[in-house]
């Protein structure tokens, strides 16, 4: 078996309409690529929870995540990163809008650019005009605050290093803002158009109502972290002509490095948790067995028990 290179994680929420179609289009998509689907029930009170366990029977790549509460999608996004084993993500929503077929090139993109992001610009919106109208504005004046360079930055459709998002700060809403956060730690983003569709069942869990406001605080947040950031931007040793460098280089393709005893170490930033530092996050079940009722920011860094 070939190892896992590409990890599909999908946030849901009362999506048990959507997700059939959706899965099965992730297989014919990726169906010559190693890759996993970890899809994250965000507390859904519908037949999302037990469509994922049965479904999981039957499909090997397929590993369901639920939050017994809803704690949005940005954390749904954290969990499913943090469980999962590809080098790269691919992030889609739930609803189906999003097209699995696109991700194959995404990857070869970010792949060929040596980019740590490519997020999906949809040209064509399937969305109502208010819906439309309201996107095309936060766009501008987010594009226009942050100066992250991506046009779309809402659209669900990315593919993103693993480790790179792991070294993002973490809150909530973050998904909206991931081109600005990478940028901010010193990564490199591209744009890619990509097909947009028709919500297929259900209705949007977002409106203006509840995005307007909160988006102000983010942006404004997003902003702060933006000039707390203070990155070398590059940083050389007596030996970096060898390959691999040895210690002295600390920025490397984007990516954040640090020094082993001998070499420096491709990986995003490595920050351990102070002790005694307990955020609680939501109570987690993986595949159809309980965890315990909360994991702390600690304990998540350590990863699932074995």
């Amino acid at each position: 078996m070939h190892a896992i290179t590409l990890s599909v994680v999908i946030p849901a929420h009362n999506e048990a309409a959507n997700l059939p179609t959706l899965l099965d289009e992730v297989e014919r998509a990726l169906s010559h690529q190693a890759y996993e689907v970890i899809v994250v029930d965000d507390g859904s009170d519908d037949d999302t929870w037990p469509l994922l366990v049965t479904r999981a029977h039957r499909q090997d790549s397929l590993r369901p995540l639920r939050h017994c509460d809803s704690a949005g999608q940005s954390t749904a996004l954290w969990q499913a990163a943090r469980h999962a084993r590809g080098e790269w993500l691919a992030t889609l929503d739930g609803d189906g809008q999003n097209d699995p077929a696109d991700i194959p090139a995404l990857l070869e993109a970010a792949k060929a650019a040596r980019v740590d992001l490519v997020g999906g610009h949809r040209v064509t919106r399937q969305d109502s005009a208010l819906k439309r109208l309201s996107s095309r504005v936060a766009n501008a004046v987010r594009a226009r605050l942050l100066g992250d360079g991506s046009p779309d930055s809402g659209c669900g459709l990315k593919v993103i290093r693993r480790q790179a998002f792991l070294s993002l700060p973490y809150f909530d809403h973050m998904h909206r803002f991931l081109p600005a956060l990478v940028t901010a730690q010193g990564g490199r983003c591209l744009s890619r158009p990509v097909n947009h569709r028709p919500r297929g069942a259900g209705r949007s869990h977002y409106g203006l109502g509840n995005r307007l406001w909160v988006g102000i605080i983010d942006l404004v947040g997003v902003r702060w972290l933006q000039h707390r950031c203070r990155l070398p931007v590059d940083c050389r040793g007596v030996d970096d002509a060898l390959d691999p460098p040895r210690v002295g280089t600390t920025l490397w393709h984007g990516e954040l490095a640090f020094a082993t005893d001998t070499t420096v170490s491709k990986t995003g930033r490595q920050q351990p948790m102070p002790d005694g530092l307990d955020v609680v996050l939501p109570r987690v079940v993986f595949g159809s067995t309980a965890s315990s009722s909360s994991v702390t920011l600690n304990q998540a860094a350590a990863g699932p028990s074995q």
